[in-house]
């Protein structure tokens, strides 16, 4: 009995011992091991994904949309639960639009997870689903559309698989990216077929950037730059709209251009890049305003002062530059209206190399704007060190220095907002997917580069060279514009000489020059037809310009002062009769009836004013309908009737 005992004992404690052991590899792989043969067996039977968040919308200063995203799902594959692999592809290749090569390489890749193509349009999608082909799913992943496909493509950008690659896409990628989720494709144990495609966890959306473009503004100046691009047959033009009171960045618009909905079908990569901020050039006489600025705010000159002009040449370091004309006495006034090298290249050896490097850089030349693009360009600007003896003389007519379009534009802005640089603006907040303001983006003054005395009298001078100088072709009617034409040309890279052929032809200047409301540069690289920034940027600065102050109700200033009586209510219309002082500006121009449709009633009354006309109203909002029609002579009992619809707002 007692030998049973002890065997019964035995083999409790053995089974206890087993029992312990079998508990503590138990505790082993259920406590210490979980997390990483959790990990093992998610990998056997499932496969983690990432899903990208709803990316937040671009839109201009109104609100407008530039970049949205739309719902679309992304087709991936599991090849090892997949039938015939050529059958597969045979299917998909017409749905997808791609070679069946191209699908049958992806699918037998060895990989045991793959995509084949990412945020599908969801009528190709539908067409996926219907094959109905084992180891094929579909993964919710939203699709960035740019609904006005080229408008603003430069300062937009567009979006890739992994995020931004151009432009706001680009610097605010993160603001508009929002939190990528997670979802679990999972397969049976034998791994052949698909069992569940579970969102884990849903992607959080990405906040929505406003900038300070407007829609119509940058439509505008588009509009008319294509058309001087492809008439003057340039390699490549540029329009820069700025509000110089802010900074704000109005319009940036930039020829070749692409559609970032298609962003791949372009001939060179060359056609994204915003030229505006990434390619340094010479300005050439242009920069003439930014020495006439250091000139006058030191005191060198003062613009009725007299200079000799050298009847159109002058030698330095043995190298002669001439004048485009041969010119004698010259007031300073006249030197910057004719755009004379001699004359300017006088005043910059008066300042000296210290002063005039001091001015350039305080308007901004040298350095990044700080606007927030990627791949901004400082420009070039050497330090007086390493200038030779003949750098003070060329730099004084805008050569040996190298500036951006916005680093241009920002710094006749600054004359134009009284002598203070703001740094340019392209984004003015951040917003949630409520729509809620999460971050505002405040103008930025930068420095007081000149007083505003001085601010003003070099506006004075920059009128003169519109209203009787080379910049004449800027002229807008009703507007005062202050502004400079450019020619620069190119240096040959062979002989290291500037070249004869056509340049940089460019205009810089701002309107109404009393109170001026916008600063714009035109510059055309290199044009066939044209080979002078007064005949070719100036006149598209004058078309640009007198649409954008219509645009911003800015109302003509050379008209004389209104009489406005209100007449006795005819039926639901109301009549107006405009009479006009004195006909006196007018008294040599064809009197006929101007375009009023689209106009508000302020920008049409405003037009029909000087030709003293009575005027009818039927209606608000905007003139959709006019009587008598466009270019129709007024006659002295002439009378408009207008027909008002819509939203009076922009």
């Amino acid at each position: 009995m007692s030998g049973l005992r002890i065997r019964v004992l035995v083999l409790a404690g053995l089974l206890a011992l087993a029992f312990t052991g079998v508990l503590g590899r138990l505790g082993w792989l259920q406590i210490v091991r979980h997390a990483d043969l959790a990990a093992l067996a998610e990998r056997q039977y499932s496969r983690t994904v990432v899903l990208q968040a709803q990316r937040g919308p671009i839109v201009d200063r109104q609100g407008a949309a530039l970049a949205t995203s739309s719902p679309a799902e992304s087709l991936f594959a599991q090849p090892r639960v997949m039938g015939d692999p050529v059958r597969v592809a045979a299917r998909l290749a017409p749905l997808l639009g791609v070679p069946e090569s191209e699908i049958h390489a992806q699918l037998t890749g060895g990989r045991p997870f793959v995509w084949i193509r990412r945020k599908l349009p969801p009528a190709t999608a539908a067409a996926v689903k219907a094959l109905r082909e084992p180891g094929l799913g579909l993964l919710p992943e939203p699709l960035r559309l740019y609904p006005n496909r080229e408008l603003a493509a430069h300062v937009v950008g567009f979006e890739g698989v992994d995020g931004g690659l151009e432009g706001v896409e680009r610097s605010f990628n993160e603001t508009l990216a929002g939190t990528p989720g997670k979802a679990v494709v999972g397969r049976d144990a034998l791994g052949r077929e698909v069992v569940t495609e579970a969102v884990l966890q849903p992607p959080a959306p990405g906040h929505g950037v406003m900038l300070t473009l407007d829609r119509t503004i940058q439509y505008l100046a588009e509009r008319e730059l294509d058309a001087a691009w492809r008439r003057t047959q340039a390699k490549a033009a540029m329009a820069v709209v700025l509000d110089p009171r802010t900074g704000d960045v109005l319009a940036l618009a930039i020829r070749p251009t692409f559609n970032p909905n298609t962003f791949l079908d372009v001939p060179s990569r060359d056609h994204w890049r915003n030229r505006a901020v990434s390619d340094p050039f010479e300005p050439g006489s242009t920069f003439k305003v930014i020495l006439a600025a250091a000139a006058l705010e030191e005191g060198v000159v003062r613009p009725d002062d007299r200079i000799w002009a050298e009847n159109g040449s002058i030698t330095i370091a043995r190298t002669t530059i001439h004048d485009w004309k041969k010119y004698g006495w010259l007031s300073f006034g006249e030197v910057l209206q004719y755009s004379s090298n001699v004359g300017s290249i006088k005043v910059g050896l008066a300042l000296g190399r210290d002063r005039y490097y001091r001015y350039m850089t305080a308007f901004g030349f040298g350095a990044p704007t700080g606007v927030g693009l990627a791949g901004e360009s400082r420009g070039l600007l050497r330090e007086p060190q390493r200038w030779s003896a003949l750098s003070l003389p060329t730099m004084s007519i805008g050569q040996e220095v190298s500036v951006t379009a916005l680093q241009m534009v920002a710094a006749f802005g600054a004359i134009a907002n009284g002598g203070v640089l703001m740094q340019p603006r392209l984004v003015r907040a951040v917003f949630d997917a409520a729509g809620r303001e999460t971050r505002r983006f405040e103008p930025q003054p930068v420095r007081q580069v000149i007083s505003p005395e001085t601010a003003r009298t070099l506006t004075r001078l920059m009128t003169q060279v519109v209203a009787a100088g080379t910049g004449h072709n800027a002229a807008i009617p009703g507007y005062e514009v202050a502004g400079k034409t450019g020619t620069a040309q190119k240096l040959d890279p062979t002989t290291r000489r500037y070249s004869r052929n056509p340049g940089v032809l460019s205009f810089v200047g701002f309107a109404p020059a009393d109170e001026p409301r916008l600063v714009m540069l035109v510059m055309l690289d290199e044009p066939r037809t044209e080979k002078w920034g007064s005949e070719a940027a100036a006149p598209i600065f004058a078309a640009i310009g007198a649409e954008v102050l219509r645009y911003l109700d800015v109302p003509p200033r050379d008209v004389a002062p209104l009489q406005i009586v209100t007449g006795p209510a005819d039926g639901a219309a109301g009549r107006l009769r405009l009479a006009s002082m004195s006909a006196e500006p007018f008294a040599d121009r064809e009197r006929v009836v101007p375009d009023l449709r689209g106009r508000t009633l302020r920008q049409a009354l405003a037009m029909l004013a000087p030709l003293g006309v009575a005027v009818r109203l039927e209606g608000g909002g905007r003139v959709v309908a006019q009587t008598p029609a466009p270019g129709a002579p007024v006659e002295l009992e002439t009378s408009v009737r207008l027909t008002l619809a819509g939203p009076a707002a922009r």
